[in-house]
């Protein structure tokens, strides 16, 4: 079961002619992750300030289809693709009504915020990153980030 959420394309994402702006679509895609993990009772405030651990973008693999438009409603789809020890695949998928307006494969890794190496996903995090995989995904223990 996919993570869904939908945000307003604000006026201050777009350009003076009312077009999303696409670095704006990063912002938002952040919003979308951050509250895909408060989904299931887990803040970044608390992962970031309480466990001392950061969740950097590795890599992204965005394709554009469509712009998006001032007063549009953006509703987001998001996929786990894999749990990795430290690793984190997302797919996410962006439309206005029908129309996918752009999509996102994502690579997030778990870190430490004192020594930026990677760390094991803790189990309460793992668990509720599960409720989101489809059957046929498969979450790992052992590989690396």
């Amino acid at each position: 079961m996919p993570f869904t959420i939908s945000k307003p394309m604000r006026f201050g994402d777009c350009d003076l002619t009312g077009i999303a702006y696409h670095p704006a679509y990063l912002s938002m895609l952040v919003d979308v992750n951050e509250a895909m993990f408060a989904s299931f009772g887990i803040t970044w405030k608390e992962i970031m300030f309480e466990r001392r651990m950061g969740l950097p973008t590795v890599s992204l693999d965005l394709r554009f289809f469509k712009p998006a438009m001032y007063g549009d409603v953006l509703d987001f789809t998001v996929n786990v693709r894999a749990i990795g020890r430290s690793s984190l695949d997302l797919e996410t998928d962006v439309r206005v009504r029908s129309d996918t307006i752009w999509t996102v494969k994502q690579r997030i890794v778990l870190t430490s915020t004192e020594d930026h190496k990677s760390r094991p996903w803790p189990y309460d995090i793992r668990t509720g990153l599960t409720r989101y995989l489809p059957p046929e995904a498969e979450t790992v223990e052992t590989e690396g980030a």
